[in-house]
């Protein structure tokens, strides 16, 4: 994944794609100072977790810019996530993302919300990069309430 990052820059280059660069090379750049100050590996797992901060942060971002009515910064920032979408996994569908919870849900049996975190630890690790964990987090508070 990594690679294909250095590879994409190259060609943004290339094709003088100057929103595109500057979007991959802040990317490589946020990859690269996590390896050094984690002093950990360059993986693919650390390299989605890059690439899913960096969407998260730009959808906060977006939010503020509607307050500001900024339409210009709102149409580049949403830009920007459809360039590094391109890098994360096939997103889940609703119904494969309720199924996992509902396995989950089998697998821990939580009896009321302060099962949330064995639900999370449980589910994390099939659905990381995978879908939006801001909404598998609201599904399953919701389901625990039902409890």
């Amino acid at each position: 994944m990594y690679d294909k990052l250095k590879q994409d820059i190259i060609s943004s280059m290339k094709e003088k794609n100057t929103l595109k660069l500057q979007t991959l090379r802040g990317v490589k750049g946020s990859v690269d100072l996590e390896h050094i100050n984690k002093k950990v590996e360059i993986t693919d797992d650390l390299v989605l977790d890059v690439l899913t901060r960096e969407i998260k942060t730009r959808k906060e971002s977006i939010e503020e810019f509607k307050k500001g009515n900024r339409d210009d910064l709102i149409t580049k920032t949403e830009q920007e996530i459809e360039i590094l979408k391109v890098y994360l996994p096939v997103q889940l569908s609703l119904d494969e993302i309720l199924k996992i919870i509902d396995e989950a849900f089998l697998k821990v049996k939580p009896t009321s919300t302060k099962d949330m975190g064995l639900i999370m630890k449980e589910i994390t690790p099939l659905l990381k990069g995978k879908c939006d964990m801001k909404e598998v987090s609201l599904i399953i508070k919701d389901k625990l309430s039902n409890l």
